[in-house]
C-alpha cells in the first residue's frame, strides 16, 4: 500500500491551508493509501534524511522507495493526481 507523507510545520501558512485537504483525502483514500503527517520541527532527522528543504513537501513512497514528490501546495487536484498515480 502506498504511503503519502505530508512534511509540515505549525508555523507554515501554506501547510495550514493544505492540512484540511490532506485530512479530507485521508478519509477518502482510507484502505487504499496510508496518509501520514510529519512535523519537520519535531522530526528534523527524518526530514533531512529525505532531503526536505522547503515545506510543505509531500513524498509518496511505494515498496519503501520514493515514487513521487511535490514541493509547495499544488492544491487538492495536485494531491489527488499524486494519490491516483500511486495507486496505479
Amino acid at each position: 500500500q502506498p504511503l503519502f507523507v505530508d512534511f509540515y510545520a505549525d508555523w507554515c501558512g501554506p501547510c495550514q491551508i493544505a492540512a484540511p485537504i490532506v485530512d479530507k483525502l485521508a478519509g477518502e483514500y482510507a484502505g487504499k493509501v496510508t496518509i501520514a503527517k510529519l512535523n519537520v520541527d519535531e522530526n528534523n532527522d527524518v526530514s533531512a534524511e529525505h532531503g526536505v528543504m522547503s515545506i510543505p513537501t509531500v513524498i509518496v513512497f511505494s515498496g519503501g522507495k520514493e515514487v513521487d514528490r511535490k514541493v509547495g501546495f499544488p492544491g487538492e487536484d495536485g494531491y489527488r493526481q499524486m494519490l491516483d498515480k500511486a495507486m496505479g
